[in-house]
């Protein structure tokens, strides 16, 4: 493990602007915004920590479900994981964005396509990351994407997932609230629709033949995040 990725911390400010700085315009005056949002979220969050360090010692392809800008396959790279990295998301230029940042930092392996998630879902084998996504399915759609996830893992391939919980407490709802102003601003695409329970989800793993750990990943965040890993 680098110093880079600490599980329960964000990355340091070093390597968050390292990772940043793919982000930057190829004009000095072009626009900043996704460096910006880039570089805060990579110091502020320590969901990626947490992901790297549940991915780490395998081997599996890694299948990246909602991965907007790619930022897992960054900081894969920058850990020193090599696994085969593939990025699906409904939002068009986010897409394009990745792929064409993701090419000017030289990442190896790496590949992003637009897929709708809500209709399909792609042919895998391996390990599945599932990031701040499950909220916009509704819970019927929920649980057939984790049991067709479920039946993607072999070998030591897992399931890595962050989700928003509904604990009914103070962080629930902050996380509710700022998650319909990120739709109202633009920054999501979709409404969220079913925030999961703890015992919900343990549920439907483990019908899924799945075994799970859930370890609490909001750090200094308001946000009731939980990073939840599961294996056969």
């Amino acid at each position: 493990m680098t110093d880079a990725a600490v599980p329960g911390r964000p990355l340091s400010a070093h390597h968050a602007k390292a990772i940043a700085r793919a982000f930057l315009p190829a004009m000095p005056l072009g626009n900043r915004y996704d460096y910006y949002y880039v570089g805060a979220k990579l110091r502020s969050d320590p969901l990626y920590p947490g992901v790297l360090d549940a991915l780490r010692g395998s081997t599996a392809p890694v299948l990246d479900l909602g991965c907007g800008l790619g930022l897992l396959a960054h900081t894969l790279r920058q850990d020193g994981q090599a696994q085969v990295y593939r990025g699906v998301d409904n939002d068009r230029a986010k897409i394009e964005r990745a792929t064409r940042v993701a090419a000017k930092a030289g990442l190896r392996d790496a590949t992003f396509e637009v897929v709708d998630l809500a209709n399909t879902l792609p042919t895998h084998s391996g390990s599945v990351a599932i990031l701040d996504v499950l909220q916009y399915l509704d819970a019927e759609s929920q649980r057939g994407l984790l049991h067709a996830v479920a039946r993607m893992l072999d070998g030591d391939a897992r399931l890595v997932m962050r989700a928003a919980l509904d604990g009914g407490d103070r962080r629930s709802r902050t996380t509710r609230v700022t998650d319909r102003l990120a739709n109202l601003v633009g920054w999501m695409g979709s409404r969220p629709r079913h925030y999961p329970t703890r015992d919900g989800l343990e549920a439907i793993l483990a019908d899924a033949g799945l075994r799970t750990e859930f370890r609490p990943l909001y750090g200094n965040t308001p946000f009731n995040h939980w990073l939840i890993v599961a294996q056969r």
